[in-house]
């Protein structure tokens, strides 16, 4: 009687092995890159002095933070072509060679020249290593998640994809931490000396590892079984992308603009504008970025069970509803302890929209195009996300508003709601 028993173990545990080596090949790549760009976005004040000097600190901010978008400009490029090259050749070899170019962006600026010492060429080595960045990524995230669902059980597929989120928030939380610990152990002239390279050297050093894992990494046995099919599904599955990528635009819009002015470029924001210490405002979005991580792993367990829908659209109506009184509050009465407070409260509902989003994306594509569609749908999206910190800089600017970004992150809400309205949930139905 317990034979039939013993030998289930005994053939689930390579499943159960082979899946977990899957979930850290797909996420230690999202967390070195949300790692990268977190410390750039937090260190956009000595980086703007340090790369792109202008007449007004204004200026130089600006500059700073629209070179850390200007990596979205490769995006729809990487995503096309590392988004084939996974649906053609495998979720592994795009991961690693996304990596590969990933390390050598983040390399470049680790040990960049100032402008102090090079001119012109500084800025431009930094906007070329934003550029690598941005055309790795793009890649990144789709077969990422394209990975993740397709080794998750049926029952699962919200929880595996929500390690993708997961893996970014993390790499929120490092990079928080180490620039905290660099700004309370150096002095801004030690920082703008050498400082500031520190936490670029420290994710350079996890990438070695991370091609090592993805190297090792082996295919879901339904990419397989599906690549087998694929010159046959292929044609009528490019044709029936046009509108699960425009809906996919659409529920991403609110993720990548709210999730860059809120945590991105909040720091920047309490520094400048509610006069906050930087290491305290670190600590804020260090402690509101862990409330998200465990939220969402519970929120995506919830869209298993309950639906992907209902989470988003609840989440994208609350943040137009609370996003302006939260900047009320936190301008009101600037101060560390009340800063915690509001973006943990924003974490949550983050949180809520988080966890069912990568698998609904990427439930939206067949197997044969999906590490495309969603790299593309993501790429595009990011093109605008990733410059809400220069959008929210010149809109405080422009009406002398320090609230103004809440309007960004309203008409994103709106629109990303009237993109649920029209989305059909496929949570209990099998990937095509």
């Amino acid at each position: 009687m317990l034979r039939p028993e013993v030998n289930c173990a005994s053939s689930c545990s390579p499943h159960q092995a082979k899946r977990r080596r899957a979930i850290i090949a797909a996420t230690i790549g999202n967390l070195l890159e949300w790692y990268d760009f977190f410390a750039y976005g937090v260190l956009a004040i000595p980086m703007a002095k340090l790369f792109f000097p202008a007449q007004n600190e204004v200026t130089s901010l600006f500059l700073a933070l629209a070179t850390y978008g200007g990596g979205v400009a490769m995006r729809p490029f990487g995503a096309v072509v590392l988004g084939l090259y996974a649906d053609r050749v495998g979720r592994k070899a795009s991961l690693c060679l996304s990596m590969y170019l990933m390390g050598l962006g983040t390399a470049l600026i680790a040990f960049a020249p100032t402008y102090e010492s090079i001119g012109v060429a500084a800025p431009l080595l930094v906007l070329l290593a934003r550029l690598l960045q941005g055309f790795s990524g793009a890649g990144e995230l789709g077969s990422a998640t394209a990975l993740l669902v397709e080794i998750a059980p049926p029952n699962r597929r919200g929880l595996y994809a929500s390690f993708n989120a997961a893996s970014q928030q993390i790499g929120f939380v490092i990079a928080a931490f180490v620039v905290m610990t660099v700004n309370v152990a150096m002095t801004p002239a030690q920082i703008e000396a050498w400082g500031w390279r520190l936490p670029f050297s420290l994710g350079l050093a996890i990438v070695p590892t991370a091609i090592y894992i993805r190297s090792e990494v082996q295919e879901s046995d339904l990419f397989l079984t599906k690549q087998r099919e694929r010159k046959d599904r292929l044609a009528g599955a490019a044709i029936g992308t046009g509108r699960p990528l425009l809906l996919a635009i659409g529920i991403l819009s609110l993720y990548v603009v709210a999730g860059n002015i809120i945590f991105v470029y909040m720091p920047t924001f309490a520094a400048r504008k509610l006069g906050l210490p930087s290491s305290g405002a670190l600590l804020a979005t260090i402690v509101a970025t862990c409330v998200m991580i465990v939220c969402t792993l519970v929120a995506a367990m919830i869209s298993d069970r309950v639906g992907r829908k209902p989470l988003l659209l609840f989440a994208s109506v609350t943040y137009a509803l609370i996003i302006y009184p939260a900047y009320l509050v936190v301008t009101t009465w600037p101060s560390v302890q009340m800063l915690m407070l509001v973006q943990s409260a924003l974490a949550l509902l983050n949180a809520i929209y988080i966890g069912p989003l990568m698998s609904t994306i990427a439930e939206l594509f067949a197997t044969s195009l999906r590490a495309t569609a969603v790299a593309v749908a993501y790429g595009l999206t990011v093109m605008v996300g990733a410059l809400s910190p220069a959008l929210a800089t010149w809109l405080i600017d422009f009406t002398g508003d320090s609230r103004a970004p809440a309007f960004a992150i309203i008409a994103t809400s709106l629109l990303t709601s009237l993109a649920l309205v029209q989305f059909t949930d496929r949570y209990r139905e099998p990937l095509p």
